[in-house]
């Protein structure tokens, strides 16, 4: 009998490779790689892999900050059927070493930059260690494992159900798990970011998502899935995108809320003129309406939000360009929603036993698509906690008005019950970053003898500014219900954040 042999996300390169060889695939500061180039690169990767027993379902990590040479570790996976493991580069060595062996990771590509935490670790199952720059720590580098590999094509046949990733979740609420993703799933992603991120066909864009995290790997992937040239840079920086912007080549970008409001920070940014620039995406993370719609009046170009379970169920919700653009004209309301399920999500808001709750409503959001997970690795009751009869609940809190526009709530965690009445930190969050001395802010609830717990929220202030918290009490008291002001002030130099921008609720509650 024979395999039948689906379509795979390591064609991708390959066909670009053959159809439009001398186009711009990865692009950087100094460097500009064509597909043909990549497709060449990737085959030299892949074979020297296999030629150290890398085979189908082996488990490659990388633990290293983003470059094109990382995007190529992750295509020659794809080739060979091996596992790739995108770790976060901010992990301490302790947890590095526990990922590695719950990955049973084989190989190990890393930055030089981490050498001394790769020498310190005791990873049984871990045969060869590649550095992405010269480093006594690894077996050899990168450059020396390129020039013996071999350029031809690998053909291995993978079916949309084998396992493609292994990504650890970032733990903003618990400890990282791992996050199986099949091919499937990493397609479904990739064909929903073309679609809704709506790039045209030969569009130039960039997303400063970590490529560890499924965000920055989709974005990535969908250039090269749809023949793009994809801008890759060793992290964000706001003064190099502006550069990159004001060269008037960028087409597209995808920003959390925080970068958009260190972007807008730049000294000249609202002085330039950005014809090229097409839309820019934001996500990850909620956004104050007072800052997008200070964005939407600089850079004038259309906007959408995405909003998703990115490690675990993809994208779920998009509002679209049209819909900021019905703000624009009087539906400001909008501008606080994260918009309607996106392509392939059936999308339903639940209570605790999976029912349907009414529209205005709060509800737990709860998608089926091709673009949820296969379940957490060797954590089989943490797994069936989330997905029932393919439903994945995430945790993440909304309510529904009458024209199916959806409003998020916050996460089910995060919740507070102050008295026995239900506190969702995102509507407090909202108005006070319409307060003029609030940069940023976060809302979490504190245990109290009294109430169960009360509301405590971390403000940044811009520098120089004073806070003056009864004031700031006063404007809370005029837009909320007495219970859902805060009781507690605190500022904070900056909020803490994993790599993908989201902010850290856990660390804030400990404090």
């Amino acid at each position: 009998m024979s395999t039948q042999r689906t379509s795979r996300t390591a064609d991708w390169i390959r066909i670009h490779a053959r159809n439009t060889p001398t186009r711009p695939c990865f692009v950087t500061d100094t460097k500009s790689y064509t597909f043909a180039q990549v497709n060449a690169r990737v085959n030299r990767v892949a074979s020297e892999l296999r030629r150290v027993g890398v085979g189908k379902g082996d488990r490659v990590a990388l633990f290293a900050t983003d470059s094109p040479a990382y995007m190529e570790v992750l295509l020659a996976c794809m080739k060979l059927g091996a596992v790739y493991v995108p770790l976060n580069y901010r992990l301490a060595r302790p947890e590095l070493q526990t990922l590695l062996r719950t990955a049973e990771a084989k190989v190990l590509f890393f930055s030089e930059r981490y050498s001394s935490m790769v020498e310190s670790v005791d990873v049984p199952s871990l045969k060869h260690t590649v550095s992405f720059e010269k480093s006594t720590a690894a077996d050899r580098d990168y450059d020396r494992l390129l020039a013996a590999g071999d350029e031809g094509e690998i053909d291995t046949v993978v079916n949309d159900d084998e396992l493609m990733c292994l990504a650890f979740t970032s733990g903003t609420t618990a400890l990282p798990k791992g996050v199986m993703h099949h091919q499937r799933m990493v397609k479904h992603m990739t064909f929903q970011c073309i679609l809704e991120r709506r790039l045209p066909a030969e569009a130039f864009h960039y997303s400063p998502a970590p490529l560890f995290h499924a965000a920055g790997m989709c974005y990535v992937l969908a250039g090269v899935a749809r023949g793009n040239p994809t801008l890759i840079l060793d992290g964000f920086d706001p003064a190099t995108l502006l550069k990159w912007l004001r060269r008037d080549v960028l087409d597209g970008v995808f920003l959390v809320p925080t970068m958009i409001d260190m972007l807008l920070r730049e000294p000249g940014v609202e002085d330039g003129d950005y014809p090229r620039l097409q839309s820019i995406a934001y996500g990850a993370a909620p956004m104050s309406p007072e800052l997008l719609r200070r964005a939407m009046r600089v850079f004038r170009c259309d906007f959408m939000n995405l909003f998703g379970a990115g490690t675990e169920a993809g994208l779920q919700t998009v509002l679209t360009p049209a819909d900021h653009r019905r703000a624009l004209a009087g539906h400001e309301h909008l501008l606080g929603s994260i918009g309607k399920p996106g392509m392939g999500v059936d999308l339903r808001l639940c209570d605790d036993n999976l029912d349907d709750v009414p529209d205005g409503e709060v509800g737990e959001i709860v998608t089926r698509s091709d673009a949820v997970m296969a379940g957490y690795l060797g954590m089989p009751d943490e797994t069936a906690e989330v997905l029932v009869d393919g439903w994945f609940r995430g945790g993440d809190l909304a309510r529904r008005d009458e024209e199916g526009y959806l409003y998020l709530s916050g996460r089910k965690k995060d919740m507070i019950i102050r008295g026995g009445e239900n506190i969702y930190p995102i509507e407090i969050e909202q108005v006070l970053s319409e307060h003029p001395a609030v940069r940023e802010v976060s809302v979490v609830g504190v245990p109290d003898e009294r109430w169960g717990e009360i509301v405590r929220a971390h403000v940044v202030t811009d520098p120089g500014v004073t806070f003056e918290e009864e004031q700031v009490r006063e404007f809370c008291r005029d837009r909320l219900a007495g219970y859902k002001v805060p009781e507690i002030f605190r500022t904070e130099p900056e909020l803490p954040r994993n790599a993908s921008g989201k902010i850290l609720k856990r660390v804030l509650r400990e404090r």
